[in-house]
């Protein structure tokens, strides 16, 4: 069901950053009736836009600026259409308050569920998404996940939006309401767009922002950052974890709240590891205050067919396994891929965060032989090195999974890319990289 062409009738936007995010949100915006002036920095963006107006945009008489989630409106730098957009009062918005407006203009009451957290927002995401389809709601799934949110269908008053937030996207909200909220864990990312830890826990908070005793805040325990804002919040708040006492939690590996068990996530293959059990309490706590059934819980966490990049199994040769977990860009995202396999082959590398990969240490005895990739995998090198982890410097993917796969016939059942760093020195992103990985893994068998 799509939205009436006059929702945004009468209104004025400018749309800043045209690519994956900002040009669906362009033309959907026109689509709507609005006037938009779109517009990117790069002529090959600028380009694509066809049939849209296309210009510097001027801020007089806006209702708002929308940019792209990667472009900053303060730290390090902000964009000099922020800055103008800021001393002009033009507000700042992400498209997911866009849709919200939207959705609130064309009458229908649809909820919206909103997580967010440094790891397992996709999944999560993904997952509940696939609960609420699964009892048969309406449901439509984006934002920093796949579809950008203002592209996403009108839905009926029973409905359900389950968005993906990123850090970005929150702090550009200005009415949006989310009637489930979730905040997984928190730790040190984006800190060049936040200023410190404390600007990156604000902007991960503002998840629970307006909600009321009628909404649900989801917190995740295992963390202190995320356990400190359960203070002051106005929603009811369920506490969630992998195997720590909470209120929806996975203890022995089965999932259970005060209501007893759920079902057991052993036998859910898409869910490996304790950080997928937190993944799946966050869902079923949001799924419950949504008013699904505990049937259609356990269903949907049971026949969940999971996410590309994030510990994908890609395929199988002489007995080796090839796991991709390319979305795993910091250590912490590495880690828990780790903690699911007792020895792996480990491809790594690319643009190393802050700190590196040192916090695996307690995972290396687990890694037969590392293979690295990218800009910084000599960085890579020299922490692996000091623990003595046995690890070559490939440089390549190209290289690294013929490599890998030979290691691994001998030392380790599973070749495992997890790359703790992000893709952008190599790759269009983490999705190209393991999409990548997947055509070398059947390269390998079609060479068998």
């Amino acid at each position: 069901m799509s939205f009436a062409p006059d929702i945004f009738a009468g209104q004025r936007f400018a749309v800043v950053g045209l690519g994956r995010n900002g040009l669906p949100v362009a033309r959907a915006l026109v689509a709507m009736g609005a006037a938009v002036t779109a517009w990117d920095d790069t002529a090959g963006a600028r380009a694509q836009a066809t049939g849209l107006t296309v210009a510097e945009p001027a801020l007089a008489g806006l209702d708002a600026l929308v940019l792209s989630p990667g472009i900053p409106h303060t730290l390090p730098r902000p964009h000099p259409l922020a800055a103008a957009a800021r001393a002009a009062d033009v507000p700042i918005l992400s498209d997911a308050e866009l849709l919200f407006r939207a959705v609130r203009a064309s009458g229908s009451r649809a909820r919206f569920a909103g997580i967010t957290g440094t790891n397992g927002k996709s999944t999560t995401t993904a997952l509940l998404a696939h609960i609420v389809a699964t009892a048969g709601v309406p449901v439509a799934a984006g934002g920093n996940l796949g579809t950008p949110a203002l592209a996403l269908p009108r839905l009926p008053d029973d409905g359900v939006y389950v968005l993906e937030m990123s850090s970005y996207m929150l702090e550009r909200l200005a009415t949006l309401r989310f009637d489930a909220a979730a905040m997984l864990n928190l730790t040190p990312d984006h800190l060049d767009r936040h200023g410190d830890m404390a600007g990156y826990a604000a902007a991960k908070r503002a998840i629970f922002a307006r909600q009321d005793a009628g909404c649900t805040a989801a917190l995740g325990i295992e963390d202190a950052p995320s356990r400190a804002m359960a203070d002051g919040l106005a929603a009811r708040v369920v506490r969630i974890a992998a195997d720590m006492p909470a209120d929806v939690y996975a203890p022995d590996g089965v999932l259970r709240d005060a209501g007893g068990p759920i079902c057991d996530l052993r036998e859910a293959a898409a869910l490996p590891g304790a950080h997928n059990a937190q993944n799946a309490a966050a869902a079923a706590a949001m799924a419950t205050a949504l008013g699904i059934p505990r049937a259609a819980i356990a269903r949907g966490v049971l026949s969940y067919p999971g996410l590309p990049h994030r510990q994908e199994r890609v395929g199988e040769r002489g007995g080796v396994l090839f796991v991709n977990d390319s979305k795993a860009t910091n250590a912490d995202s590495t880690a828990r891929a780790l903690a699911c396999y007792p020895r792996v082959v480990l491809i790594a590398g690319g643009i190393a965060k802050a700190g590196g990969i040192e916090s695996l240490a307690p995972f290396f005895p687990r890694i037969a032989r590392a293979f690295l990739i990218g800009r910084d995998a000599p960085v890579l090198a020299a922490t692996l090195a000091a623990h003595g982890v046995p690890h070559a410097v490939v440089e390549t993917l190209e290289r690294a999974v013929p490599a890998a796969w030979q290691a691994a016939r001998t030392q380790a059942p599973v070749v495992l890319l997890s790359p703790a760093c992000a893709s952008f020195d190599q790759f269009s992103g983490f999705d190209a990289r393991g999409e990548r990985f997947r055509a070398l893994v059947q390269t390998l068998a079609e060479a068998a």
